[in-house]
């Protein structure tokens, strides 16, 4: 196995963020069904333990309006800095982040996206990152 097959086995994983649970849901299914491993968090604290447990998250999947004191924007932020390896990709369907709101190399997918388009952008950033 050569080390770019090994990163990419080892960071499969979407952890998609997101406190509506039939969205997150909706977002797991389409994940699991193109042949994503996901896991969930329905805040931003739950995302960090999540990120600071499991070496096999290659991508984070949150969305702009979050529960709590940290929103998806900041969210972002953090994982950033705690955990460059991950792939950011926000969504919201209220507005588009400007430029600066979000950490260099995030990407953003506005609601409602359609499931290819999710998938087509999870399997870029995660062979970008291998």
């Amino acid at each position: 196995m050569t080390i770019s097959a090994a990163v990419s086995t080892v960071r499969s994983t979407v952890l998609v963020v997101e406190d509506e649970v039939l969205v997150r849901m909706l977002a797991c299914d389409i994940l699991d069904d193109g042949g994503f491993k996901s896991l969930e968090a329905v805040s931003a604290s739950e995302a960090l333990a999540l990120i600071d447990a499991r070496p096999d998250i290659g991508v984070m999947f949150t969305d702009v309006d979050m529960p709590g004191e940290i929103n998806g924007l900041g969210l972002a932020h953090l994982v950033a800095m705690r955990a460059p390896a991950v792939g950011i990709l926000v969504t919201s369907g209220a507005a588009e982040p400007g430029q600066g709101d979000l950490p260099p190399g995030a990407r953003f997918l506005r609601k409602p996206y359609s499931p290819s388009a999710l998938l087509d952008v999870i399997a870029d950033m995660l062979a970008a990152s291998s």
